[in-house]
């Protein structure tokens, strides 16, 4: 930051528990120089008066950021935020709102870094998981056998929610310790089983979960058990859709389109890979819809989108990285509207079942080329006393990147 102008810059301050005392003579400065300070009421009363004018944030902030922060222009303005301000906190939102050289970020220790000071843990090998503002089953593709999560609470009830949903799991022996109000004066670190927590009425809001996973997990692996699936038999069972979700290749922060969702597998399993990763499943049906929030939820995504029928539902929707067809490529424009909706380099893939998509597949393969193939998956049943092979339906599946050369 060299050079910069300091009256066009947005300070962002870290406040950590320990409030002024904690902060660095450089982050001091930033709060007693500016000439408008805005932040939470608690990170207000966390420094001394000044002659700064204070602006507590409003409820709901996002909607209104933008139009605070511009009301000020050309006044030395500060932010006050929880810690590190690029930790799951405001600095990630003005970065992307405003750009990384409109700031001045000077961060305080993050919560993660004290838990992991107190613990005497690795911070690069431990998980974090945020629930501020998520559902609390947000945490479950983290929670694996003999790994180290640190979830960052909602509120004061975050610590009891989070022990009934590991005793409803089949996880009441990991080790759960509630480190609370870190690097301040009311610091408090508490190790107890994962019953004691379910009642605990004393925790405080500013406070962070530590968690030593034990027990039966649920992999992040594609290729779930279908049992972990509730529907109408609308599902693309393990086997291929270990073998779609690999053709799929979904990286971190990538977006899919799931078109046909049925009960939501593909979307689910393709989330489950990465915190980043997002899905749009798209459903006619409304009762398979309601199925796949149901199944999302209990598997860990509960972000996951679900809208109504293709190639309708599409108008508006954000830009796939790749799609998935699984039902519906007969319908009239489908096919047509998932190829537009892709960028260059976007990756389609799209099972068929049945003789009339198997068709319409081989079709686009000769128009565009890609990876085109058959599965079948036998599984041994018992017969009689032995044991025979019993064949699930084929699957026919093409795969292609829009920027493969077209044969046709």
């Amino acid at each position: 930051m060299t050079g910069l102008d300091r009256s066009s810059t947005i300070d962002v301050v870290g406040v950590g528990a320990d409030g002024w005392a904690g902060l660095s003579p450089t982050s001091r400065d930033a709060v007693e120089s500016a000439d408008v300070l805005f932040g939470s009421e608690r990170q207000l009363d966390a420094v001394p008066g000044t002659a700064a004018r204070r602006i507590a944030w409003p409820t709901p902030m996002l909607p209104a950021l933008a139009g605070l922060l511009d009301e000020h222009a050309g006044a030395r303005r500060c932010v006050l935020a929880s810690g590190d301000p690029m930790f799951h906190g405001i600095g990630v939102t003005l970065t992307r709102l405003l750009g990384a050289d409109a700031l001045r970020v000077l961060p305080h220790p993050s919560s993660a870094s004290l838990a992991c000071a107190r613990l005497g843990w690795a911070l690069h090998d431990v998980e974090v998981v945020s629930l501020v503002n998520r559902p609390i089953e947000t945490v479950l593709p983290a929670l694996a056998h003999r790994r180290r999560v640190l979830v960052l609470a909602e509120n004061e009830s975050t610590a009891a929610e989070l022990a009934t949903l590991l005793l409803r799991r089949g996880l009441g022996s990991s080790a759960m310790s509630v480190l609370e109000q870190l690097g301040g004066p009311r610091e408090r670190v508490r190790a107890l089983p994962v019953t004691d927590w379910v009642d605990a009425r004393d925790v405080d809001s500013l406070s962070v979960v530590a968690l030593e996973v034990r027990g039966n997990t649920v992999s992040r692996a594609p290729g779930l058990d279908d049992a972990l699936y509730v529907g109408d038999g609308q599902l693309t069972k393990r086997e291929v859709r270990a073998l779609t979700l690999s053709a799929l290749a979904p990286s971190p922060g990538e977006r899919l389109w799931d078109v046909g969702g049925g009960s939501g597998s593909i979307a689910i399993e393709w989330m489950r890979t990465h915190p980043a990763c997002s899905a749009i499943a798209f459903e006619r049906v409304d009762s398979r819809s309601a199925t796949i929030r149901t199944n999302a939820v209990a598997l860990g995504v509960p972000s996951l989108v679900v809208r109504g029928a293709a190639p309708d539902s599409f108008v508006g929707a954000p830009e796939p990285d790749a799609v998935f067809v699984g039902g519906g490529a007969t319908q009239p424009g489908v096919m047509d509207a998932c190829w537009d909706a892709l960028p260059e380099g976007g990756r389609l893939v799209a099972n068929a079942v049945t003789a009339e998509s198997e068709s319409l597949l081989l079709q686009w393969y000769q128009r565009h080329g890609g990876l085109l193939r058959r599965l079948q998956v036998h599984r041994g049943e018992p017969l009689g006393g032995f044991t025979g092979w019993r064949p699930q339906m084929p699957v026919t599946q093409w795969s292609v990147a829009k920027n493969e050369k077209e044969t046709a």
